[in-house]
């Protein structure tokens, strides 16, 4: 597949700028209503409709720019119609509230999947980032499932448990730092199971 290398920084505005736009713009109107054509919208709702069309077109932008998007890019964009249309359509925040407990348990079985036939998923994904000998492919790819299983079950409880303010700053900054976290102390592994030069 032909994957063209673009400027980091337009790459990383077009992968996190939705996120950051959304975050923003709850903030503006978080505690507004709107009617539109005789409905009564909360923020959240509305900011949700102008999330789905910015991430369709900078999901677009990434792949007329590489050629290339990941499966996550994919799924996530699926489900942010699906569920964020719904919450739209029905005129209600549960939907798309719910859609990080989807993304991270689709990611989970797949990776369990990969695991219960004996491989890693996540080394054909991951592989030119980390050069890892396959036990620790294997390794890696049990501890990312059970770190995706958390997250899912972390999601639900927040959002089921607090208000939508708390549950926005947790899905903007809450998940993203869980993961980085995860992966700062994932070093022993990374040391032990590094490949030398030699065997790469």
């Amino acid at each position: 597949m032909d994957q063209r290398q673009i400027n980091p920084i337009l790459k990383t505005a077009l992968e996190i700028g939705p996120v950051i736009a959304f975050f923003a713009a709850y903030l503006l109107v978080k505690d507004r209503s709107f009617t539109v054509f005789g409905q009564s919208y909360e923020g959240f709702i509305l900011v949700t409709a102008g999330f789905i069309p910015l991430l369709l077109v900078c999901t677009g932008l990434l792949w007329a720019l590489t050629g290339h998007l990941s499966r996550m890019q994919v799924v996530t964009a699926v489900l942010v119609v699906v569920f964020g249309g719904l919450s739209v359509w029905l005129n209600d925040d549960r939907f798309f509230k719910m859609k990080p407990t989807l993304i991270y348990l689709l990611f989970a079985t797949a990776l369990g999947i990969g695991l219960l036939r004996g491989e890693s998923y996540l080394r054909s994904v991951m592989e030119g980032l980390m050069p890892l000998k396959p036990e620790g492919w294997m390794l890696l790819t049990k501890r990312v499932t059970a770190l995706f299983l958390g997250l899912a079950v972390l999601n639900e409880v927040i959002w089921r448990t607090m208000s939508t303010e708390s549950w926005v700053y947790f899905k903007t900054f809450g998940l993203t730092a869980g993961v980085f976290v995860f992966f700062m102390t994932q070093g022993a592994l990374f040391r032990k199971y590094a490949l030398e030069q030699d065997e790469g």
